[in-house]
């Protein structure tokens, strides 16, 4: 059955090397496609969003071969792909979806995008907008808002195109465009989002240019194969960060996880609550930041007030914070985060009624929503609402519930980290 219970524990002590890094992942099979030559992927994420990438770039005409230890791609170059012969489904991947789209923009023959039922209800006119823009020739279902998608790509021009909403998908979907023309794409974004793909194409020969918030990609370059090592996934990781903050008599390693500063933004809000992690051995591998971590539990954590500009370097990691948030000295305010709507799940909307069925006092707002803390939990059945950030964080309050948690629809914990709930036993036990 797609369920799982979850018992109180008494301690979450041990060791933890994370899943290797989703969002890094795709751009790794992404870029090594485009590449002329053979790149090696070692540490790739072995969940179905990065393999829904790999199969996209498959049904394009790239050759990739999974040898369990590591992911080698014969890259095609800019202009190497073909036509595919059927649609292409994304399955439950916003980033494949919207990355390829860029790339698809850019190539001179028809495809078709689609994905699951999450997917096929995720807006897509943030990239139809600015990619229509360039020349390519896209629709979409319901007047030009969701999936699936129909492309006839072909020559893009430059473009100066401003973002009204931050977000690394739609971004990157932009750059992507920008390698198809012959000038500079400039790309600027409201708040900065995460920037791996910044990080990673020029080092695959990518010509990219960052000054302030805005992005600039110079067209044409000739992507060179590369050897690339994935770091462990810090939002994977902040499921056991939590985890060891909330639960008493916790001490906890976490081994090699990536330390981004775009994407480490509830880190630096569990120190300002007073949670006790160190970071330790910072070193850097394939271009991103990477350190250990060290937590133990028992000191009570503080609320806050958390604003708009806070939320792109966190826009994963909410739900689990939402769960700090209920352990935490007063009432936490989360504001400026509509973006959560339209993820795998209304986020804002399904943390509120999941945490209100294990007695949560907690207010809903268009934008966000607060939390009064130094709850007890209670054991509840709760629904995943298909979504794998949802059914972990609720599976780490259901540690530390009075009760029986009952978790729904975990099966999409394999989305992004299938190994989570093995992790949690070894850990509490």
């Amino acid at each position: 059955m797609d369920r799982i219970e979850i018992h109180p524990v008494k301690y979450f002590k041990g060791e933890v090397i994370p899943a290797p890094d989703k969002s890094i992942s795709h751009r790794a099979v992404i870029f090594s496609s485009l590449a002329n030559g053979r790149s090696i992927i070692r540490n790739f994420l072995r969940a179905e969003d990065p393999f829904s990438t790999i199969n996209a770039f498959r049904a394009l005409g790239v050759q990739i071969e999974d040898s369990n230890e590591e992911i080698i791609i014969d890259g095609r170059g800019l202009n190497g792909l073909k036509e595919p012969e059927d649609v292409i489904n994304c399955g439950n991947s916003g980033t494949t979806i919207r990355l390829i789209s860029g790339i698809l923009a850019g190539n001179p023959f028809f495809s078709v995008l689609t994905g699951d039922a999450s997917l096929r209800s995720r807006p897509m006119g943030r990239i139809i907008i600015p990619l229509s823009q360039m020349g390519a020739e896209i629709r979409a279902r319901s007047n030009n808002k969701y999936p699936p998608l129909s492309i006839k790509g072909g020559y893009l021009k430059a473009v100066r195109y401003e973002m009204p909403v931050a977000s690394a998908q739609v971004k990157s979907s932009i750059i992507l465009a920008g390698l198809y023309t012959d000038g500079i794409t400039e790309v600027i974004e409201p708040i900065k989002s995460r920037d791996h793909t910044e990080r990673m194409l020029p080092a695959f020969g990518a010509e990219i240019n960052i000054k302030d918030n805005v992005i600039s990609i110079k067209g044409r370059a000739e992507l060179k194969s590369n050897l690339i090592e994935i770091p462990g996934d810090f939002s994977s990781a902040a499921f056991f960060l939590v985890g060891a903050l909330i639960i008493d008599n916790s001490d906890l390693i976490i081994k090699n996880v990536g330390i981004n500063p775009t994407r480490t933004g509830v880190l630096e809000v569990l120190q300002r609550m007073g949670a006790d992690i160190k970071i330790e051995n910072t070193r850097y591998i394939s271009g991103e930041p990477v350190a250990d971590l060290y937590c133990t539990g028992g000191k009570k954590l503080k609320a806050l007030n958390i604003k708009r500009e806070q939320i792109p370097s966190m826009i994963d990691e909410f739900p689990i914070l939402c769960v700090a948030a209920t352990q935490a000295e007063g009432v936490t305010t989360i504001r400026g985060a509509e973006e959560l709507r339209v993820k795998e799940s209304d986020r804002i909307k399904s943390m509120v009624s999941e945490l209100r069925k294990m007695g949560v006092e907690i207010e809903e707002y268009p934008d966000g929503l607060s939390i009064k803390g130094s709850s007890s939990l209670r054991g509840a059945d709760i629904e995943s609402h298909n979504d794998h950030r949802i059914a972990m964080a609720m599976s780490i309050a259901g540690l530390i519930a009075e009760g029986v948690t009952t978790i729904n629809g975990v099966s999409s914990v394999n989305i992004s980290f299938p190994g989570f709930f093995d992790i949690i036993r070894r850990l509490t036990h």
